[in-house]
């Protein structure tokens, strides 16, 4: 029959061990022999002893949470594309014994929270999301010495910190080139808030295409706001209202896409014959079908897994936490162009 329950204090009494050495047997602390971690779990399991985290944070020197601050502003990043990469960071964080905190913040109370984080070490490292063309965590992250991962990039010095990205200029530029081919030469951009870093690679993408192809850039035909499907349909809308309207549509997001083929559908449009319709698709997990992986198979598309890259990002910080002297991460993902079905040739008439 097991006694009653015991704390860090009593269990280091019986040991004759100091809290720390017990906590750090306990841990797998390499420092500790294996008879010593042999003694303590024996004792550990005989008094059903169940570490607190504040004890294991005090011995350890870790907080066991990895943060992630959210910026709130009129462009949210709560959203089904933050939702899957969390839960592709939380697989690696619970493989590696961590836990989550998230806090949503006004843009000018980011750096107060993130001293917070430091002086109370309430996390071990934090994730850097929706980085700016003109971004300023990164320098004052490097300042305050906490590991951080950035969920793409910032431009600047791209190798004096850890980051993964898609790339959101060739993938754009993939879409266009190939809208071209199929003959279309009035192509809308419907893309995101261009302030962010992700959102202006793809807009150089797409004026790359069509200026390798002596097409002029039409500013009528190009929109950048919050990514989602009433925009999308929105957008799409005014500009098939147009005098010259498109004959084709690129899409920031599948979920703006989706607003463009309900678009489409009001006005009588079938994507693929009457207009052509390609999105960057970041196979959110919520518009799989049957676990396929594909988000929306028959649209034209751009894929890469935002699920994924949170789970990827999440490994990488963890190797940061780890090995606190190694040298930055950078990794920059390609694309995948897959033919559907709401693309072809311009409409003749």
């Amino acid at each position: 029959m097991r006694e009653k329950t015991v704390n860090l204090k009593r269990l280091s009494e019986h040991l004759g061990l100091s809290q720390t050495t017990v906590s750090r047997a306990l841990n797998g602390f390499p420092e500790v022999s294996e008879k010593t971690r042999q003694k303590v779990r024996d004792a550990a399991n005989k008094f059903n002893y169940r570490p607190s985290p504040s004890a294991s944070s005090l011995a350890t020197g870790k907080a066991g949470i990895i943060g992630h601050v959210v910026p709130i502003s009129e462009h949210r990043m709560i959203n089904p594309h933050f939702s899957d990469f969390l839960a592709g960071a939380s697989d690696a964080y619970a493989k590696a014994g961590y836990d989550l905190l998230i806090r949503a913040a006004q843009e000018n109370q980011e750096a107060d929270i993130y001293r917070d984080f430091v002086s109370r070490n309430r996390v071990d490292g934090v994730v850097v999301h929706g980085p700016r063309v003109n971004e300023t965590r990164i320098q004052f992250l490097q300042s305050i010495g906490i590991p951080f991962v950035v969920h793409g990039r910032a431009g600047g010095e791209e190798h004096s910190y850890s980051w993964l990205d898609v790339d959101n200029r060739s993938a754009i530029e993939k879409l266009t080139n190939y809208l071209i081919d199929q003959g279309h030469r009035r192509i809308a951009l419907v893309n995101g808030l261009e302030i962010m870093n992700f959102a202006h690679r793809r807009r150089l993408g797409y004026a790359a295409a069509l200026a390798d192809h002596g097409i002029g850039i039409d500013p009528d035909l190009i929109s950048s706001q919050d990514m989602n499907e009433p925009y999308g349909y929105e957008t799409t809308i005014a500009k098939l209202d147009m005098p010259d309207p498109p004959t084709a549509f690129v899409y920031s997001s599948v979920l703006s896409a989706i607003g463009g083929m309900r678009a489409a559908n009001v006005r009588g449009l079938l994507p693929g014959q009457d207009i052509s319709l390609a999105t960057f698709d970041d196979k959110l997990s919520f518009l799989q079908a049957n676990g396929s992986g594909n988000s929306l198979p028959y649209m034209t598309s751009v894929t890469s897994s935002i699920q994924d890259a949170g789970r990827r990002v999440g490994e990488m910080l963890m190797d940061q936490i780890s090995n606190p002297g190694a040298p930055p991460a950078c990794e920059l993902w390609k694309t995948d162009l897959l033919i559907g079905k709401t693309t072809g040739r311009p409409h003749a008439g």
